[in-house]
Formats: C-alpha cells, structure tokens, sequence
C-alpha cells in the first residue's frame, strides 16, 4: 500500500510507481512557474526524460540540469556551476527545485535551493536505498570541503518527497547493499525488531540482486518511519536526532583519510562496529552487541574492518575536524542494545578519548 508521512511541513510519498505522477505530485504541492530538476549524468541517463515527462504537458518544460557523479563533485564548485546555470536561464522565486538521484544529489540540490535567491522550495526524488531511507529526509543539505564532509550546508526541509520503490530496479547491487547499512542502523538505534527482520530477510532483500514491490516497501516504510519519529522531536540535532549518527562519526573519518575511495554505506558499516566496540569497552553495552552487528553487515555483504591501508591512528586524526566535535572533543553516538541508544543523560552525545576510540579500531 502507498505510504503518505510529514514532517516539518514536507509530504512523504512512497508508492510504487510514483515517478510516472510526479507532475502532478509536485504541483499540487507547489505550484510554480519554472521547475528545475538536477540530477548526476548516471541518474539522468536512466530517468531524467522520464521525471521531465512526467511534468508534460507545460508552459514552460522543465529544466534539466546535470552533473558529473559521484561524491568528489559535491562541493561548493558544483554548487556554484548550478546556480549560475538558474540565473542564466532566468529563475525566480518561483521556482521549484526538484532533486532527482541519492544522496550527493540530495544534498547538493537541496543546497542549492536553500540558498538560491536566499531560499526556494525543493522535492527530493530519491533514487537509491540509502537516499530513500535517510539522506532525502531531515532537511539537511550541503556540499562537502577539503577539510571534511557537510561543513558547508543549511537546514532546508523539502516541500515534498516522492519515494518510488521501483527505481530501485536500476541499482547497482553494490549500492543495494550500501543502502543496507543505514537500514541496520535504524534497527540497532530504534527497533530491535526490525534489526531481525533484516537479519533474517537479507536473502529475501537480497533476492536476484534487489527485493520485490512488497519486500522493498516494507524496507523503505519502516527505515523512514524510524527517521521521521527522531527527526520530528529534534529537527537541528540538539538531542535526540544525534542517535541518527551512530556509525558516522568513524565513517565520515574513514571516507575522508580515504579520499571517499570507500563508499558511505561501506563506511558506516566500519564505523557502527567500531562504535559498538567502543560502548561495549565504556562499558555502556554488554559484550555482544558488536558482534551481532558484525555478522548482520558482513552478511549484507558489507564490509566490519578497516581498508589494509589505513591506519586506526589516521581515522582518530580525522574525527577531530568532525562537525560534531565540541571544545575540542569528539562526541559519538553510542548503543546500549539493539533497539536502545545510550547516552539520555548527556544529549544522546558521548565523548570518547581518542585513546579509548584508537582502542576500539584496533580491535577491528
């Protein structure tokens, strides 16, 4: 069954078959004079002239956009080329904003329309797993620096979020899997259940390289329920919408000293190990619970170690530029057991020493 949610004002439309009605989806929701849709030059091969036919017929079609892919073109030179491009062909405060592709996508699109004559409305059109289960969802957008992942960006909800199940036909498998790992993760911080539904379904998800209509709805349904119910109770992350980074600290580390070599769902994957680890060794979780995670993610094919070649020392080094460090700490977002996150008492943020987090990666 389609699922309609909100939250802060944005619609969230899963169904299947969704991306054939976005039109008018998106025009009912916010009219507009001009749409723009950018998406990577991957995710516009296989779906932009359909998303531009869906707006048919129009006054003025919508305006196509696009750029290389891949993370290393999230930044602010990107952003820059794409702004440009809107005040070239004349867009107003009129326009809508429509941000087709995953997560790079999402990000950059919805930074572009948070800031773009100071601010126009947005939807997110997620064509990944990870993309439909977190990153089109919160309201966070930015590009990323030299010196670390979205430490430029704005808070800036999307109008609407229109969340077709079937695009992820075209997924790569590996990107599949990616996705998996921010699903594992809702498990392990929100529903006990869920983390088993995972655990024991992988095959069924899994099943000739991506699930089935009902398989896929279930898995997209259920992860964002779990982000809307955090997100809603703490939208700028001042508490409880922290528990949404376990994994991440490590894992932007690892994609950063990495040079984004390993890829988001890798490294969070990495990183919620490890994290794991450290709760266990702080004596927050009971032994266990890391390695539960472990044999979940190595199942889904993901990967528990670090890459050879990175060293436990570089990965510390680098959660110091994290956007979640605070006078010079590093705060983590920790497990107590599957289903339950740590740390009530201090914000959901625990600070970690870099020795007890380099401790924790070298038992990896």
């Amino acid at each position: 069954m389609p699922t309609a949610l909100t939250l802060h004002g944005a619609a969230i439309d899963i169904a299947p078959g969704a991306l054939a009605t976005l039109g008018a989806r998106v025009l009912a929701r916010c009219p507009a004079h001009r749409i723009v849709i950018i998406a990577d030059q991957t995710v516009a091969a296989l779906y932009g002239d359909k998303a531009v036919a869906a707006f048919a017929p129009a006054e003025f079609p919508p305006l196509l956009l696009t750029f290389p892919a891949g993370e290393k073109h999230k930044s602010r030179s990107t952003w820059g080329t794409l702004t440009d491009q809107m005040i070239a062909a004349g867009c107003g405060r009129d326009t809508v904003v429509v941000a087709l592709g995953g997560g790079v996508t999402g990000d950059l699109a919805g930074f572009v329309a948070a800031t773009y004559l100071r601010g126009i409305p947005y939807v997110q059109v997620p064509s990944t797993l990870l993309a439909m289960i977190d990153s089109s969802i919160g309201g966070k957008t930015g590009v990323d620096t030299s010196a670390g992942k979205n430490l430029v960006g704005a808070f800036h909800h999307p109008a609407l979020v229109v969340t077709d199940p079937r695009l992820l036909s075209t997924l790569p498998p590996k990107e599949l899997r990616l996705g998996l790992a921010e699903a594992i993760k809702h498990g392990v911080i929100a529903d006990a259940a869920y983390f088993g539904w995972i655990a024991t379904g992988l095959r069924q998800i899994l099943h000739g390289d991506r699930p089935d209509d009902e398989t896929a709805l279930r898995l997209v349904q259920r992860s964002v329920e779990i982000k809307v119910q955090v997100v809603r109770q703490d939208e700028r992350e001042a508490g409880l919408r922290k528990v949404l980074n376990f994994g991440h600290t490590i894992g932007h580390a690892v994609e950063q000293v990495t040079g984004y070599g390993v890829a988001h769902g890798e490294a969070v994957a990495i990183g919620m190990v490890a994290e794991a680890i450290m709760a266990e060794r702080l004596r927050l979780a009971e032994r266990g619970l890391a390695d539960a995670i472990a044999t979940v993610c190595d199942a889904a094919g993901l990967p528990v170690r670090l890459p050879e070649h990175v060293s436990p020392a570089e990965v510390v080094t680098a959660t110091r530029t994290d956007k979640k460090a605070r006078a010079g700490h590093v705060e983590y977002a920790l497990p107590r057991a599957l289903g339950e996150m740590a740390g009530s008492e201090t914000q959901y943020g625990v600070r970690v020493t870099d020795a007890d987090a380099l401790r924790a990666l070298e038992h990896l």
